[in-house]
């Protein structure tokens, strides 16, 4: 934060000025994970907290605790979490609000979602009107009661705690902090099998793993008899624990839940017309449609079984309250196994319908319309149709309430993940002949579905090909990338495109004219470049395994032993041949603001970047290193366009320096698609060490994304995936303000601050000198 910038914020001008340096703390930390308004609710948070007048302690939680809140659940629980800690003002002390308060990230990471946690600061503040002094020692111990207990079950361990001990105060802080048999006992009877947020990233991994793409799960609080799983769009809401059934543990009934919903995802083309249907109508079609798309999963999946089966066979843990019930739950087995047969001949009937046309029609939503409407006339020609509420009580322990086929829109998995992913049409390149002779819609424009692409150029009879005579470029081939979503904690697969288009060209002579006014800095350089350049054979003297005898290492050995002297018994040498084992790519932001005028005046920051990698390029060709120079910038995740001015194995000659003269600066600053990208082409360099180097002027941003943390913070995961590639990046930012951000990103020793911007042709080579030598 800025002194300007310190002295106009009236929260900070509201709170005791011993507060003022830890608020400054907070407000940097916080800006690196909470949006505009997140910040905003932050900074109120922390004024309404110190006008309690219960001291200090209550606002330093606040601020040190805010942060990782917002960063695990989003900007909307900062506001939450404020209005719950005022509220307790009234029932507790100042030390138990500061203890809540210090406790919400650990709620925030157990109960992973805000649902549950807007939950949690609601029993937090029954149970401060029901039994104040109980605070203080369960909120020392809530990691170790949010690692055994779901939401719920700790509800019913403090309800029981609250009412035993209500009268015994010494008792009642004794239960509340484990100390007693019945505390531990009702903390036994409550404790589930396996909780969601133990087992979240590996059922997204095992989903991933199974299907090739990623899908978002959320825990749901299951406290409600007869709860069923649902899925919201692309969300997968399993329970917050599951117990084991069936001979399996729950960790196998979480992955026959999420598998189930996510076949309905994968295997579910279109919706079901629900048009002219009754409730009744709908539940039993949603039987034929969860085996339909069990069977397709089964066809490419068949392990699926080993989870699956073993829990439609298992029996009703309470006597079935009409028969048809029973007969439903045969017909799912049947349906999942065919050599399962229900013992009904009708019924058996239906399902041999369905195993004879699942193999034709396996994608084809209205065989479970046409099989669902049958079982219905059938179940009522006998009269022995059940209720709406028995039909929803049937025992499927792990499938999902059945509202997905039911979705308004059509919609399929695959058209969905084409909308995530901004897939563009399939483009093909194709044999000059097989393009001329297979075409056949002359007019097709870029909304085609394919697109093809000759081989090579047609020319025309005077040489000169048709893209350039008409003035249509051929279109540079997509490459597809992942991003990270921070608020779900997973890649989003293929979601940003990025291109390489021809970079436009310029004149040099603009270029040369500003390489001039740096006459001296280019000395400087040719000096520090002699110092890099390899030094041919060095001798390593010293070595106890080296290839040849030291003399004169050897001589002052026997010395030292005829003297008495302990002896150093390194007395060989080797000759090595000093090498440079280096490759650098320089990736430039070309993003509109590199238009601006630098600080100073004059010269814009991108002809200040231009002569700043004009002058390195020069650099590292005389020292010889393997060196590429690109460029970026981005106009939303389905345009990321990335310029090679100079390729590693291209030769340093007037072309490059026609494209760097003819850079501009345009659109946005997608950093994590471009990241990925460079490290793709660092990658296939045989060089040990690798070197990213990143110049920008701003943050990470583009138009299509509001959220500020969520570029910065792919930026961060990708960084971090080109770390584990041996990939080493490195940022020199021109932005004065970048401290808020830039170590989030490339960590504390991973970037330098070019405080006047036209000292950058100065700085860049030096930095690179200073990085590989």
């Amino acid at each position: 934060m800025t002194l300007a910038a310190e002295l106009d914020d009236p929260c900070r001008a509201a709170l005791p000025g011993a507060l003022q340096p830890a608020y400054d703390a907070g407000v940097r930390a916080a800006a690196r994970s909470l949006g505009p308004q997140g910040l905003a609710d932050y900074r109120t948070g922390a004024r309404a907290l110190a006008g309690l007048g219960r001291g200090e302690a209550p606002v330093l939680a606040w601020l040190e605790a805010m942060p990782e809140v917002g960063r695990e659940l989003g900007d909307e629980l900062v506001a939450d979490s404020a209005a719950a800690a005022l509220k307790l003002a009234s029932m507790t002390s100042g030390e138990v609000i500061a203890l809540h308060l210090a406790s919400l990230p650990v709620a925030a990471r157990r109960l992973a979602d805000a649902e549950l946690f807007r939950a949690y600061l609601q029993f937090i503040h029954q149970l401060a009107a029901r039994a104040p002094r109980a605070l203080r020692p369960m909120l020392g111990i809530l990691d170790e009661l949010l690692a055994r207990l779901t939401l719920g079950g700790l509800r019913r361990w403090a309800a029981f705690g609250a009412e035993a001990h209500r009268t015994d105060l010494p008792a009642q802080l004794a239960y509340f902090a484990l100390h007693t048999p019945d505390s531990q006992a009702v903390l036994a009877r409550e404790r589930r099998g396996v909780l969601f947020i133990d087992r979240q990233r590996t059922l997204a991994a095992t989903l991933r793993a199974l299907w090739g793409r990623d899908f978002w799960l959320r825990p749901a609080a299951a406290e409600l008899e007869g709860f069923r799983p649902w899925i919201d769009g692309f969300v997968l809401h399993l329970p917050d624990a599951a117990d084991a059934l069936g001979g399996l543990d729950g960790g196998a009934v979480y992955q026959a839940m999420a598998a189930h919903m996510a076949a309905h995802l994968v295997y579910t083309p279109r919706a079901v017309n629900p048009r002219g249907l009754a409730p009744a109508q709908k539940a039993l079609i949603g039987l034929f449609e969860d085996a339909r798309v069990e069977c397709c999963a089964l066809r490419e999946l068949p392990g699926l079984a080993r989870l699956w089966r073993p829990l439609l066979a298992l029996p009703r843990p309470v006597p079935a309250e009409h028969p048809a019930q029973t007969a439903l739950e045969a017909l799912a087995r049947h349906l999942s196994d065919p050599q399962a047969p229900t013992g009904d001949a009708q019924i058996d009937a239906l399902a041999a319908r369905f195993h004879a046309q699942a193999c034709a029609r396996a994608l084809d939503v209205e065989l479970s319309r046409e099989l669902g409407l049958q079982l219905h006339a059938l179940l009522q020609g006998r009269g022995a149709l059940p209720a709406l509420r028995q039909l929803d009580a049937l025992y499927l322990p792990y499938r999902d309430d059945n509202r997905y086929p039911w979705t308004v829109e059509d919609f399929s998995w695959q058209r969905g993940a084409d909308i995530l992913a901004g897939r563009p049409p399939l483009r093909r390149r194709m044999p000059l002949t097989a393009f001329l002779n297979e075409v056949e819609v002359e007019t097709a424009g870029d909304d085609a579905q394919e697109i093809w692409t000759p081989e090579h150029d047609i020319v025309d009879d005077d040489g000169i090909s048709f893209g350039q005579k008409y003035g249509r470029e051929a279109p540079p081939e997509p490459h597809l990338y992942p991003e990270w979503d921070y608020r779900v904690q997973l890649h989003r697969p293929d979601w940003v495109t990025v291109y390489e288009p021809r970079a436009p060209l310029g004149d040099p002579a603009g270029l040369d004219a500003l390489l001039a006014r740096y006459r001296g800095e280019a000395a400087r350089l040719r000096r520090i470049v002699e110092r890099l350049r390899p030094q041919g054979v060095v001798r390593q003297r010293k070595l106890e395994d080296g290839d040849e005898l030291d003399l004169n290492a050897a001589v002052d050995a026997a010395v030292a032993m005829r003297s008495g002297q302990p002896a150093d018994t390194r007395v060989t040498m080797r000759h090595v041949v000093q090498r440079r084992d280096v490759a650098v790519l320089v990736l430039l932001d070309l993003s509109a603001s590199t238009n601006d005028p630098a600080a100073g005046g004059g010269d814009t920051v991108l002809a200040l970047t231009r002569a700043a990698a004009a002058l390195l390029a020069d650099a590292v060709h005389a020292v010889g290193d393997p060196f590429a120079l690109h460029g970026f910038c981005s106009d939303g995740r389905h345009d990321v366009r990335y310029h090679r001015i100079k390729d590693f194995a291209a030769p340093l000659d007037e072309a490059v320096r026609a494209r760097l003269a003819g850079l501009r600066g345009e659109f946005s600053t997608r950093m994590g698609a471009a990241l990925r990208h460079a490290g793709r082409h660092l990658a296939r360099q045989p060089q040990r060490r690798r070197l990213l180097l990143v110049v920008t002027d701003g943050e990470p941003a583009d138009i299509d994304e509001r959220d500020p943390q969520y570029l910065r913070q792919d930026a961060r995961k990708a960084v971090e995936e080109l770390r584990a590639q041996g990939v080493h990046s490195f940022c020199l930012t021109l932005d004065p303000r970048a401290d808020q951000y830039v170590a989030r990103i490339f960590g504390a020793s991973g970037y330098a601050v070019v405080d006047r911007v036209e000292r950058l042709p100065e700085k860049l080579p030096a930095l690179f000198a200073s990085l590989t030598g």
